[in-house]
Parts: C-alpha cells; sequence; structure tokens
C-alpha cells in the first residue's frame, strides 16, 4: 500500500503509526537516501498491507451518531453502534487503514483490537458495554464485543477507515 506524506510528518513518526520498523520502510523506500528527507505529497510504499483499493470493504465511522458502518462495494452491509472519544480526547476525524489485529488485548479493549494507521488508536471491543452510545473513550472506536469479533472476521488489514464529524 501507499502513504501520502502530510505536512509535518515523519519517516519515524509514519513508521510508528503503520506499525512497522524504520528499516522496513527504508527498504520498500530505496529512493530515500535521507530519513530526514522527506516531503509533503511524497509517495511511500508501506510493505505488508494491500492496497486499501483492492479491498472491496470500507468503514464509515461518524462520531456525531456514534455509529460504525461497514461497506461493501460502497453498499451498507451492517450498522453497528460505538462508542467514541470525550471532549478532552476525541476520535480523530481522517482517513487511516487498519494495520494490524490483537485478540484478546485484555483490560478494557475487550475481546479484540484493529489498530488504525494513527498511533494509539483502534476499534476494539469493552469491558464495558454500558459505554456504547456514549462520548467516553480516549480516542478509540469502542463497540460490543460479538460486533468487533464479527467485524474483525469480515474485514481485511489494510481496509480503509473514515472517521467523520
Amino acid at each position: 500500500m501507499y502513504h501520502i506524506v502530510k505536512p509535518g510528518e515523519t519517516l519515524s513518526v509514519i513508521a510508528k503509526n503503520y506499525r512497522r520498523p524504520l528499516s522496513e520502510l527504508l527498504g520498500a523506500n530505496p529512493s530515500i537516501v535521507n530519513p530526514g528527507l522527506i516531503y509533503p505529497g511524497q509517495r511511500l510504499v508501506i510493505p505488508g498491507l494491500p492496497e486499501p483499493d483492492s479491498i472491496p470493504y470500507t468503514i464509515i465511522v461518524s462520531r456525531g451518531k456514534r455509529s460504525l458502518t461497514l461497506l461493501y462495494n460502497g453498499a451498507i452491509q451492517k450498522v453497528y453502534p460505538i462508542a467514541v472519544g470525550k471532549m478532552l480526547t476525541q476520535t480523530p476525524i481522517g482517513e487511516f487503514v487498519i494495520v494490524n489485529r490483537e485478540p484478546n488485548p485484555g483490560g478494557p479493549y475487550g475481546v479484540m483490537w484493529l489498530s488504525l494507521s494513527k498511533a494509539g488508536y483502534g476499534i476494539h471491543g469493552t469491558n464495558n458495554p454500558s459505554s456504547i452510545g456514549q462520548s467516553v473513550s480516549q480516542g478509540c472506536i469502542r463497540m460490543y464485543n460479538q460486533d468487533v469479533l464479527e467485524l474483525s472476521r469480515i474485514v481485511p488489514n489494510g481496509t480503509r477507515v473514515r472517521i467523520q464529524p
């Protein structure tokens, strides 16, 4: 897959966001001679992830509606209730991809963690199902455990996740 460098991003931040070692990013992008010299608009290969356009699924998260909509080739497949970040730790708006997953991460994350291409953020289950439908998280997207398991069985890594206000 490819990442388009945004203003202010560094190669180490991009590596962290995609959970890839810096050396792996450099190996996949031999045109980068100096890791400190990347520029906005530059297209970088992110090894190990499929191109999102090759995946028929897209996830749309509405912070305001507190819903996660799963699309298949643009058609709504299912809408799930979610919890989002509270006022001081809002869920970030933007376009991301699922970069990896961890079953049974423990603690407040329920039965599944799907990492987004922004370090520290993910879609996960919860040990507090009464929080679903509210703005209470540290910025992650919480789902009922059975829902995040269902979603994780459907969507592969590389799936595009669009978070809207």
